[in-house]
């Protein structure tokens, strides 16, 4: 039997996506991990090892699929975006690919929906300030996603490059945010709520000092999604709860990997689901280790199909 593929294109993808859409994505998806199947994904490279790529595949009662995350650091030199990312829907009766969406901007409001739904479980309501780790591709979805969750009322934005921090910075104001350059310590001292979005690696130093982290700030981070990635100083888990995706995935691939064994991994869709506490005191310090898992593409390329009027 001949079936017709679908083929939704990267500006069909991005002219439909926004935070609302994602962020409902990310509930409908966590939720399903607590009693539906999750899996792993794998971090792997290209035939140069400087290009990286993940499958994140999953699975639900009536779709499955694989979300290909790719990170080619040449790109600007050719006019294109480092990050792309594209989902493979199966056709569940016969097994063959049903729909391809290329979902490189989406992907983008995917990553910073899960970590605002963990800012939207864990943070002090109260939250108003938030440091954001990073100038890169990833940093300003973060903002303007917590700032739907919390009503941020101001953005401290860090980076290691001084120029790209103040162009960030800028950027946010032109939103019409309250946004400024801060170095890392202050950062730290003033945050309700830090966001980190870096591809900083284990063998340069973290961020920034478990020592300057404030009582009763929330931490998401999403850098570490591959073995060898770090942001944090591994002394917050000492200090702090620690939640995350998917458990066996954090300690592979996540900020988790460097946790010591003993630390307690808590999976977010149980605190959205209420089967488990998630803050519980004002002074709590909270960490949400996001890697990603594949139910949130799923779910999101559900959504953008459809919010453009397609099915399978």
């Amino acid at each position: 039997m001949s079936r017709r593929l679908l083929h939704i294109t990267e500006e069909e993808t991005a002219a439909v996506v926004d935070e609302d859409l994602a962020l409902q994505a990310a509930r409908e998806a966590f939720a399903a991990t607590v009693d539906g199947a999750v899996f792993p994904g794998l971090a792997v490279h290209g035939s140069d090892p400087k290009n990286r790529f993940t499958l994140k595949p999953s699975a639900s009662a009536t779709h499955a699929g694989v979300k290909i995350g790719s990170y080619w650091p040449g790109n600007p030199e050719q006019g294109l975006p480092r990050h792309h990312s594209t989902l493979l829907l199966l056709d569940q009766t016969i097994g063959r690919i049903a729909a391809v969406l290329e979902v490189g901007k989406a992907n983008a409001y995917r990553t910073a929906a899960a970590d605002a739904l963990a800012v939207d479980l864990l943070a002090r309501p109260d939250a108003t300030t938030l440091a954001v780790f990073g100038t890169g591709h990833q940093a300003a979805y973060e903002v303007r996603a917590v700032s739907r969750v919390r009503p941020v009322a101001e953005v401290l934005v860090v980076g290691r490059d001084e120029d790209r921090a103040a162009r960030m910075a800028a950027d946010l104001a032109a939103e019409g945010r309250t946004a400024m350059v801060t170095g890392a310590e202050e950062a730290c001292a003033r945050a309700d709520v830090i966001v980190t979005a870096t591809n900083a690696t284990a063998d340069a130093p973290p961020l920034f000092q478990a020592a300057w982290v404030r009582p009763g700030t929330h931490i998401s981070c999403m850098g570490a999604d591959a073995p060898g990635k770090r942001e944090l100083d591994p002394e917050l888990f000492s200090v702090a709860r620690v939640f995350c995706d998917l458990p066996e995935q954090a300690r592979r691939m996540g900020e988790s990997q460097h946790a010591p064994d003993k630390t307690v991994l808590t999976p977010l869709g149980e605190v959205l689901t209420g089967r488990v506490s998630g803050r519980t005191d004002d002074a709590d310090i909270t960490v949400f280790d996001s890697s990603g898992i594949g139910l949130q593409d799923l779910c999101l390329g559900l959504a953008l199909l459809e919010k453009l009027d397609m099915t399978l």
